[in-house]
């Protein structure tokens, strides 16, 4: 996995673009949370350092809006401009089968809209701190799957460990 975040910065995706981030509420939250503000800081300086894009929905913005006044105010207070994208109809009916098809329980919904919106919108990563409902592999396999099955791409989904490098940028 340390390479991973090497890769990132070096492929800058396809055809030379910057990689797309969908940053889940998580994410966010990690910046002031003890035990994920390190790397969630490290994650946001690469963001301010322009080494990737990022893509917010409109459903983590109306999360946001139940979260302390420092989370709230974070993208704006370091200055990250992000691309709003929208859970639409077809990302609730994406995110139904994701439930359907039981990668998930019924609980789960909003992640599975998280999933499915970032999906639909071709978004190059999802990254998130939910290790129980998003980054584990068995469920990264099932939403995967029935992303192929709808004939949506695969989508990369990863914890902001998987994209800060650990090494100085000069020993690469």
């Amino acid at each position: 996995m340390k390479y991973f975040a090497y890769i990132c910065r070096k492929t800058r995706g396809m055809k030379g673009r910057k990689l797309i981030l969908y940053l889940d509420t998580s994410v966010i939250g990690g910046y002031y949370d003890d035990e994920f503000l390190q790397d969630t800081q490290r994650l946001f300086q690469t963001i301010k350092d322009n080494e990737y894009g990022v893509a917010i929905s409109d459903l983590t913005l109306k999360e946001l809006v139940r979260a302390p006044q420092n989370v709230k105010m974070l993208l704006h207070d370091l200055s990250i401009d992000f691309k709003e994208v929208v859970a639409s109809q077809e990302c609730i009916a994406l995110a139904n089968e994701y439930l359907k098809k039981k990668v998930v329980g019924q609980t789960s919904l909003e992640d599975c809209i998280h999933i499915a919106t970032a999906t639909i919108h071709k978004i190059d990563i999802l990254v998130s701190w939910n290790f129980k409902h998003i980054v584990n592999m068995r469920r990264i396999r099932g939403y995967n799957a029935i992303n192929i099955k709808n004939g949506y791409t695969v989508l990369e989904i990863r914890s902001p460990k998987d994209l800060i490098s650990y090494e100085n940028k000069e020993e690469i």
